[in-house]
């Protein structure tokens, strides 16, 4: 499996917004294409059943979802705590938390790992201290793994900060399950992603231009998504008080990596 990038999002059912199978569907119907899902505290029946239900959204654009911790729920993709297992689990993609080097220096066969807190974060308060863009660059060129920025990710110029910091994307909770509207919230921090990794040039007279990358760029939702809400149908409205939305259909499950620059003749 290819490793996340862009904006992924972490699960929280207990502060999800109108529930945890709303936000997630209204984030992917705004761009999200990764979902890590959390939720450890529920019994192994339960966790099984949900993830089915988050995997039956994210495919209908081609998304995946990570599950938190050794067991995949019947999937292929793992995110698993600095603690531990070691050696990690063989499955097709597995990432793990770090928030300092030495946890990076022990990255074996995994394919990404999250970095954090890069800001302050609400979800855990006085957790730290941060890293900032600076930190994040340092660990980011120490390390040769992918990284993603997690921790107090909210606005879309921390998302550029932590991509030309060289992180391959950011992981959010608080400002998508806490969003009004996951939809808008979620298209906005993809927007800024998919602009951050845009290619630019430097002309001679015109300045800096944006580069096309070849019809490769991600198409972003930016108005008119609302998630329509059917009253029957997810295994999740007992839990949340809703049915599963249905995503707008997408064909990519990650906006794209920086494609290198080459200069324009004068």
């Amino acid at each position: 499996m290819t490793p996340p990038s862009g904006v992924v999002l972490l699960t929280d059912r207990l502060v999800a917004r109108g529930g945890l199978d709303r936000v997630v569907a209204g984030a992917v119907a705004g761009g999200v294409r990764w979902v890590v899902l959390r939720e450890k505290d529920l019994p192994r029946a339960e966790r099984a059943t949900l993830a089915a239900d988050l995997r039956a959204i994210l495919a209908d654009v081609g998304g995946t979802l990570i599950v938190a911790g050794p067991d995949p729920l019947g999937g292929d993709a793992v995110h698993l705590p600095a603690a531990g297992p070691y050696p990690p689990p063989a499955h097709g993609l597995v990432g793990r938390s770090c928030h300092h080097q030495p946890e990076l220096d022990r990255l074996t066969t995994e394919h990404y790992a999250t970095v954090s807190p890069v800001w302050p974060t609400k979800t855990k308060p006085g957790y730290g201290p941060p890293l900032g863009p600076d930190g994040l660059r340092k660990l980011v060129e120490a390390t040769p793994v992918p990284l993603l920025a997690l921790g107090g990710v909210e606005t879309p110029e921390q998302v550029t900060a932590c991509v030309q910091a060289g992180a391959t994307g950011v992981a959010v909770l608080g400002a998508l399950m806490r969003a009004k509207d996951p939809t808008e919230t979620a298209a906005t921090l993809t927007s800024a992603y998919a602009e951050a990794v845009t290619p630019k040039l430097i002309h001679p007279r015109r300045g800096v231009t944006q580069v096309p990358t070849s019809g490769r760029r991600p198409t972003v939702p930016t108005s008119g998504l609302r998630p329509t809400v059917p009253t029957q149908g997810s295994s999740l409205t007992a839990r949340s008080g809703h049915g599963r939305p249905q995503p707008q259909t997408a064909t990519q499950n990650g906006p794209p990596q920086p494609q290198r620059a080459t200069k324009e003749k004068p």
